[in-house]
């Protein structure tokens, strides 16, 4: 998610039948499938334009030591592209606040292909003593071992999103904590059939409400849900949280940051294979001679693997994927909205959005965002998070062109270089666009004026 923006179900062969196996200590595994997202091992990062720092981590990762130990999970569903690992999954736990904050990430592959990405679990331990769940990942054995390193039970297992990559993993997750209360954004819906949550394994679950103070977690966190039902087939649905004691923002797909370097969850074969020059980068080489040469185990062809990997997570079919670099560095360092959520999602109800971002940026006092994909913590201050929507300002009218303040009328002005994509490589994801629109599939801009 990145961002993902529709939600992806299981192919309709699987339907009736969700898939539990037993990996060899007999547990009960399920299948599933995970998304498009990425993420980044927490490291010291700086952005001399607006000092953003991806916060170092406090602990070293933590994982088991043999490559399968643990790590079995089956995955075969999902649509429209089955997604990976379908057999292994690593999981690598970091501390990203001493004592009350861990991110949990595992590797996840577009079908058969070689572009992979992350997905990131947040766990909170609150003062009650027990453990808050953010967007649960796959339960493997070596996964479920980490949270319970943590020595505290599991009492809350969090759904902040509709997206199918995240709420596949809930239900087998809950079985693993089966005294752990599921709780799961509004309005859930799937495609290209709107199963009911029991389908994916989700019982009892209450259900997310905006600015709700009688969550059972309200005096350690607090939550603002965005709603659009306007976008097209079916809502567009996030759930930002505020946990207070760190002052951290946590959200799903709402913003990212990507950083230089590939994630630590993903394997130096899948990093390889993207540097290999195939056919996805003969199309996309704008007419140049493309070398057909074996690659070599390097930093460079690791660094250019995952420059390639991210420019077509974000862009479905960016420009140039055999020289990435320029392309890449506009795209890096910086706290921004994928351009995917960007034109699919949010260009479509541009007031919705704003009065989300403006009520978070207004009630909480956040100095670090930690989003589901690509690099996490982030130290950002509301006014970072502000100007990653300037953006919006193209799609709102006269009513909105004036910010309440002072300082959100300097985020709106920082936040325009902070959402410039290369025109080149949005070609695709607008022509996209515009296709989804001919067929009703996503509407046009709901309200607000277009330029």
């Amino acid at each position: 998610m990145v961002a993902t923006i529709s939600v992806s179900s299981p192919n309709s062969t699987l339907l009736k039948n969700p898939i539990y196996l037993k990996d060899s200590s007999s547990n009960f595994v399920g299948g599933s499938l995970k998304g498009l997202c990425l993420n980044l091992k927490p490291r010291q990062q700086r952005r001399d334009s607006i000092n953003f720092v991806a916060a170092s981590s406090s602990t070293a990762p933590s994982a088991t030591t043999s490559n399968s130990n643990g790590r079995f999970y089956f995955n075969i569903t999902g649509f429209p592209f089955p997604l990976g690992p379908f057999l292994n999954r690593l999981t690598i736990r970091t501390e990203a606040v001493k004592g009350s904050i861990w991110l949990f990430e595992q590797e996840q592959a577009l079908g058969f292909s070689s572009v992979s990405t992350n997905i990131r679990m947040t766990v909170i331990k609150l003062k009650s003593g027990g453990l808050w769940v953010h967007a649960p990942i796959a339960p493997t054995d070596e996964c479920v071992q980490l949270i319970k390193e943590l020595g505290a039970p599991v009492e809350y297992i969090v759904l902040p999103t509709f997206a199918y990559e995240h709420k596949i993993f809930v239900g087998p997750f809950s079985r693993k904590f089966p005294r752990a209360q599921v709780w799961v954004a509004p309005r859930q819906w799937s495609w290209p059939l709107n199963l009911p949550l029991e389908f994916f394994g989700i019982f009892r679950a209450k259900t997310l409400k905006d600015e709700d103070l009688s969550t059972p977690w309200a005096s350690d966190i607090e939550q603002k849900v965005l709603s659009s039902p306007e976008v097209g087939i079916g809502p567009y649905v996030e759930v930002a949280f505020y946990h207070k004691p760190s002052r951290t923002l946590l959200v799903t797909d709402a913003v990212i940051f990507v950083s230089r370097q590939p994630p630590e969850c993903i394997n130096k074969e899948s990093l390889l294979a993207s540097a290999k020059n195939g056919l996805a980068v003969k199309i996309l080489s704008k007419g140049k001679e493309v070398p057909d040469e074996p690659v070599v185990d390097n930093k460079r062809n690791l660094q250019k693997g995952w420059e390639r990997m991210v420019l077509q997570i974000l862009f479905l079919g960016p420009s140039n994927l055999l020289e990435p670099n320029a392309s890449f560095e506009q795209m890096s360092e910086k706290l921004i909205v994928s351009p995917i959520v960007k034109t699919l999602v949010f260009s479509k109800v541009p007031e919705k959005v704003r009065d989300w971002v403006y009520s978070i940026s207004r009630d909480w006092k956040f100095r670090r965002i930690i989003p589901a994909h690509f690099a996490a913590p982030i130290n950002a201050s509301r006014s970072d998070f502000r100007a990653a929507f300037g953006f919006l300002d193209e799609f709102l009218d006269d009513r909105y062109d004036t910010w309440p303040s002072l300082s959100l009328l300097f985020s709106s002005i920082k936040g325009k270089a902070a959402s410039y994509f290369p025109p080149d490589d949005m070609r695709t994801l607008s022509s996209l666009d515009q296709f989804l629109v001919s067929v009703g599939a996503v509407k046009k801009t709901v309200s607000g004026r277009k330029r």
